[in-house]
C-alpha cells in the first residue's frame, strides 16, 4: 500500500490480518488528497477502527467513538487544507433525508472538511457522484482478518 504522486492509494483490494493493518491503511489514506470517505460493511467489520486511526493521523486527541446515536460528530483539525473532520454514522437513520436537516449538504460542500461516513450505502443518493472514496469492509473466515476493498 503506497500513495502515488497524486495522493491516491495504489491498492484496490487488501486483506487486513489485524487491527494494526486496518489502522495502517487508515493512516495512509489520511495523507491522501481525498476528503469524502464512504465506509460500508457489516457490524464489527472495522469501519470505526478505520475512522479512529484516520482521525488520530489528522491530530485528533480526544476520545473517538462512533456517533451512532448523535449521528454526526465534528472534530477540529489543524491541517493546511482541512479545518474540520466530520464522523457520520448512518446506522440508525430511518430516512436519508434526516441528514439533510442536520446540514449534510453544507458539510459535504465545504472544501475545508474531511467527511467519514459509516453505513454510507444508506445515503448513497445524497453523496456526490465524483470525489467520494468508497471503502468496503468484509469479514473473513479467519477471526481477526478482514477484506478491505477501495473503489
Amino acid at each position: 500500500m503506497l500513495l502515488n504522486s497524486r495522493g491516491s492509494i495504489n491498492i484496490s483490494r487488501m486483506v487486513s490480518e489485524s487491527v494494526g493493518d486496518t489502522k495502517k491503511l487508515a493512516q495512509k489514506l489520511a495523507r491522501s488528497k481525498k476528503r469524502i470517505f464512504a465506509l460500508v460493511g457489516e457490524l464489527g467489520s472495522g469501519k470505526t477502527t478505520f475512522v479512529q486511526a484516520f482521525l488520530r493521523a489528522q491530530g485528533v486527541r480526544s476520545r473517538i467513538t462512533s456517533p451512532t446515536f448523535v449521528i454526526i460528530k465534528r472534530f477540529k483539525i489543524y491541517d493546511l487544507r482541512f479545518k474540520n473532520a466530520y464522523h457520520i454514522d448512518c446506522y440508525r437513520l430511518k430516512n436519508s433525508k434526516e441528514l439533510l436537516k442536520l446540514g449534510l449538504k453544507e458539510i459535504l460542500a465545504n472544501k475545508h472538511n474531511i467527511v467519514l461516513i459509516e453505513w454510507a450505502d444508506k445515503i448513497k443518493s445524497l453523496l456526490p457522484k465524483r470525489g467520494v472514496q468508497w471503502i468496503y469492509f468484509e469479514h473473513s473466515r479467519i477471526a481477526k482478518e478482514r477484506r478491505i476493498i477501495i473503489k
